[in-house]
Parts: C-alpha cells; structure tokens; sequence
C-alpha cells in the first residue's frame, strides 16, 4: 500500500497533524513517517493572472478595451521566491508514485477549500482525494477527524461557490476600478462588497454633517425618596419652550400630590448565545477596543497555536447535539479562574436548543473553548476569558430584574418615574454585561402605593440638546454588515438576507482594512470616518453599486451554489451583465473632482540575457527520502 500526502494550510498546521499521524521525519517542504506525508501551503499558493496576462490589450487602462469578461480567469503561482519554491515541493509530492491518494486539511471553510483545489489543478494531479473537516486542533480533533474523512466530491458545491466568489470579484474589481479611475483621471477601487460597505459609512458621515441640533428641556420633580420627569398626555418628557418648562418647575415646587399608578413587572433575560466570529469581534471592539482584524488575527492564533479555542471563522452561534459530552468534559477541566465560576453538575440549567440546535448550525459550530490550557499573552488571554465566559454563563439561569414604573401627579401635572431592582443575578455572575454609560441600571424605586401623598419639594428645569447619530465603530459597522438587510425596501429580499449579509465573518475585518488602506476610511480612536474621497465616490456610483441589497442578493447566491441550490453558470452570468453595466454606467456618470491619479503602470524589467542551459531531462517526481 502507498502513502498517503496530506496537505495543510499552513506549516504550523501541518507540523500539529503530522505529530498526530507520527510523520516526524523531515522532508523537502514535507514531514514524513507512519505512511503519511504533510505537506503545506504558506496560505495561498495560488492566484488569478492579471488581465495584462491574460491578454495584452488589457495591460493599457483604456475605455474601448472594457469591459474585461474572459472566458474563464486562469491561475498562476505566486511569484514569491518561498512561494514557488514551496508549490515544487507540493507538486512533487502529488505526483510521486509513492502517493496514492490525498487529503485536503486547508482550513474548513470557503476559502480552505478554494486554496487546495487551486493547488491541486495547478499541479496537474489526478489521483482522488478525500477532505478532513475539523473545528478544533487538539490532538483528539485532529485523530477524531482522520477516522471521519469524507470523499473530496461531497465540497464540490462549496469549491464552486469559493470559484464563483472569487471570480466575482475580479470581475467587478477589474472593470469597476478601471471603469471609475478612467472616468475621474483619479485612482479609484471599487468592490462587490467594499462599495456598499463604504456605502454605510458614508450615509451616517453625511446624517452627523447635516444634523441640526434642537434645544428641549425636561422637568425634574424630586419627591424626597425618588425622582420623575413631567410628561403630556403622550407621555412624552420633552419641551420645546423654555418659558414653559420654566413655568410647570414653579407651578409644582413645593406642592403637595399623589401617587397616580404604579406597578412592577418581573422580567427574565436569558443568557446570551455563543460566540460566532462577527459577534466576538463586535463586543472585543466594545469591551477592549480591538479592530476586527486584530480579533480575528488573535482567535485564529488561540485556535491554530495555542489550540484553547475551536475554529473561528464560523457564522454559526449554536452546538451539535452530539457535543454535550465533550462540552460537560470542557466545564469540568477549566483552569482557575474560570473554574471557581462552574456550577455544580447538578445546579446546571440545560441550555436545551439556545446552545444545541443541530438546524441552525452551518460549515462550523460557535466558538467554545477545547479544555487545553496554555500559557496566553495579554491580548490572548482576554479574548479567551470572554469566550470561556460565554459558555460558562450559557450553563447559568437568567438574569430576573423588577421593572417598576410610577406616576406621580402633582395638581394638572404627571412626573413619569422608572426602577430596576435585581431579583437573581443569574448569567451575570458569571459573564458581567458590557453596558454603555447611558444604558445603566435605574435605581430602584422606594416601595409606593396607588394614592400614595406625596410632596415635590424642588423641581428644576433641565437643558438638553439633541444629539445627531453617532459615527460608526467596528462594533457597529459589523453589526451593519451582518445585518444589511434592514436597509433593503424589499420585504422578501429582506427576508432572504437574514441568512447574508455583506461579505463573511471571515472577510468583514479585511474590507474594512481594505478601505482604510485605499484612503476611503480613516480610523479615529474608536470611530471610522469617511474620507472626502470616500463621500465623492458613493456620490457618484450608482446605486446598484453602493446598495447593500446588491451585494447581500450575491452573498445569498454564493450560499445557494455551496447548497447546491443554484447553478454557478446562473451567478456568473449576472456577475458578467453587471460588469457589462459598470463600464457603461461610469462613462457618462455625473463630474466630480477627484485628485488625479499618480498612476502608471509598472515596467517589468527586461530579461537578463544569459547562455542558455541544457533542457534537463523529463523525469518521473519521487519524494527525497
């Protein structure tokens, strides 16, 4: 029987799957032994060629040469000297044969499957293949996944989704970005999910801008053991006149009165869902100030090097059934502090279907912790705590709170007052809230009874101003971004966005460096503001373009090809006409006055000339031994 190669995504990967298979013996860009031989990829080996290389007349940014729409976009090797000396080493050990078959260990996801099927045409391999599928990278995973590997055919739709996805952006990348640069004489990129994306932003920059801020004013009554704010027949609390609030604080000042109505209502808060990569990414934002990259660059270092977290670019916020008893094993192992938070087995609340809904989960599980421990820098470590606290609190009873209301009525006049009081800490004891300054907790009312007499003894006139929206976060943008479909008008495309929404969780950190990196988006402590570039470009890309509804409806199709719920012909085939409609579109698009572009080609250098070496002679590929 002949070897077996497994190919990894990256070296640190494949060095952890080789340990497990006992392949410990080094080879050229390989570790060898127990039958199998690991190789890797450093990331992508493999990418699109330029349209320049493709076909010359595409090298000259021209408008009689758009729209770009070849036929298929062929591959090539990244030119990087690492990179190609590496794709050898993998090509050769494809080919060998030793090798009988292959394993495909890239990331699970998309974008892993993309990577493998590039190397694996572009090495002209024919031998079949199977794919490891894991969600966590302990030894355990990793022995438990090669005793379930399943046949490469069963991710063909998802390899077709990944080609699509890419091919797409290309193609609106490609022509877009010349199509606007060439109309504007400025340096202009333009995205299938980027322009939407900057879409967002530039709408609320251009809400703050134009908002106008209001004078109202508020009336304070203080009973003595609580407070309340006047309120019409509405129950609105706000005042346009300063004269007569100044009035209604005079008129009750001093004056006796009675409580109107009171009552409390118990509530319930249950704990909240697991973690997915989009919501740890927003709350590490809120809580420690991350950018999205830089979660996504620590919870994929906790899962690949430190393996204490399970795969984290998963969209999914739920567990399968069948994990229970792993996740009891993860409950029982952690180390202090967390330990001292467990409840007993016993005081357990079964989760039920908030943490196990095998229905709602996708590609990957939510993120939970594997039960390792390691040794964490800083930043590491808080992005462990917060994951191993939002399992421990998803094993908790709710949060009760009493919300109380009261109205006060002194003479013609009613003074609203609001309370909380806590009941049962339940979930926060062990996975405190992160709560803006505005949103905390109102004090609890004093007990009060209907008819209550009561006396006002100071009221005071309080001043405020509106305020316009604020600028948006990474927290507050990937929350927008996952949830693009509430911009959209169509109740049914609305609808079908819930399951999309602008780019992936693994994807949503690298659009938002992308535009800050074009000069589109700058970064200003916690917030992200659109640049003048930025604002000039949405003003004249057409909606289609900068509509959020455009892009989400692609994301759904992706989804569907990965479902094997849609053609990749049918995708394409819009991908093609709306590239068709760039062109035309930004040949006649309104002025704007961009700065011009600094942009010129560059030149490759000329081929060194150099006595010409023997052709060596065609030999079959062997694996050094």
């Amino acid at each position: 029987m002949g070897l077996v190669c497994v190919i990894a995504e990256k070296p640190s990967v494949a060095r952890d799957i080789a340990r497990v298979l006992g392949a410990t013996s080094p080879g050229k860009g390989c570790l060898k032994g127990g039958g199998y031989v690991v190789t890797w990829a450093v990331g992508h080996l493999i990418t699109q060629l330029n349209p320049d290389e493709i076909d010359p007349r595409w090298k000259s940014w021209r408008q009689d040469t758009l729209p770009i729409l070849p036929g298929q976009i062929p591959l090539k090797i990244i030119p990087e000297k690492h990179v190609r000396e590496q794709f050898e080493h993998v090509k050769t050990i494809f080919n060998a044969p030793q090798v009988d078959r292959i394993i495909c260990a890239t990331d699970a996801g998309r974008e892993g499957e993309l990577i493998f099927r590039r190397i694996y045409k572009m090495t002209g391999c024919q031998k079949p293949f199977s794919r490891l599928w894991i969600s966590s990278m302990t030894e355990e995973a990793i022995a438990e996944g090669f005793r379930n590997v399943k046949e490469g055919s069963a991710y063909d739709d998802l390899y077709l989704s990944a080609q699509c996805r890419a091919d797409a952006d290309w193609l609106v990348g490609m022509n877009g970005s010349r199509a606007f640069t060439l109309r504007y004489d400025s340096l202009l990129s333009v995205g299938r999910v980027q322009t939407p994306t900057l879409s967002l932003l530039v709408q609320r920059e251009l809400e703050i801008r134009s908002f106008v801020p209001e004078d109202y004013y508020e009336v304070q009554a203080d009973f003595g053991a609580y407070t309340g704010l006047w309120m019409d027949g509405d129950g609105k609390t706000r005042i346009a006149d300063a004269a007569r609030a100044q009035a209604i604080a005079s008129a009750v000042k001093g004056r006796e009165g009675a409580v109107e109505e009171v009552s409390t209502e118990r509530k319930r808060v249950p704990p909240p869902l697991l973690y997915d990569l989009t919501t740890l990414q927003r709350e590490a934002n809120a809580r420690y100030g991350f950018t999205a990259q830089k979660t996504l660059n620590l919870a994929q270092a906790l899962y690949e090097k430190y393996k204490v977290l399970t795969y984290p670019r998963t969209d999914s916020r739920h567990l399968s059934q069948d994990m229970r008893p792993k996740i009891r094993k993860v409950l029982d192992t952690l180390p202090e502090p967390f330990a001292a938070l467990i409840l007993p087995e016993g005081d357990r609340i079964d989760p039920g279907k908030r943490v196990y809904d095998d229905e709602k989960l996708t590609d990957h599980h939510a993120i939970v912790p594997t039960g390792r421990r390691a040794s964490l820098p800083p930043d590491e470590q808080k992005l462990y705590e917060m994951v191993v606290r939002q399992l421990v609190a998803a094993f908790y009873p709710d949060y009760v709170y009493d919300s109380m209301t009261a109205v006060t009525r002194v003479d013609e006049h009613r003074f609203l007052s609001r309370g909380r009081a806590e009941v049962s800490p339940g979930w926060h004891a062990a996975n405190p809230p992160l709560r803006a300054k505005e949103d905390k907790d109102e004090p609890a009312l004093p007990p009060l009874r209907k008819g209550q007499p009561v006396r006002a003894k100071t009221a005071k006139v309080l001043s405020k101003k509106t305020k316009p929206p604020r600028p948006y976060s990474e927290n507050t943008l990937l929350g927008a971004m996952e949830n693009a479909g509430r911009f959209v008008q169509d109740e049914e495309l609305r609808r079908q966005l819930k399951e999309r929404g602008l780019g992936t969780p693994a994807t949503r950190a690298a659009i938002i460096e992308r535009l800050i990196d074009v000069q589109y988006v700058v970064r200003r402590k916690n917030a992200l503001i659109p640049t003048d570039k930025g604002i000039k470009l949405i003003a004249v890309a057409p909606e289609q373009l900068a509509s959020p509804e455009t892009t989400g409806r692609w994301e759904k199709g992706l989804n569907d090809i990965a479902r094997g719920k849609m053609q990749p012909e049918t995708f394409m085939g819009s991908i093609r006409r709306y590239c068709e409609f760039l062109c035309q579109y930004a040949a006649s698009a309104p002025a704007q006055d961009f700065p011009k572009r600094e942009f010129k080609p560059k030149r490759r250098p000329a081929a060194k000339k150099t006595a010409a070496k023997p052709k060596p002679r065609t030999q079959t590929p062997t694996i050094d031994k």
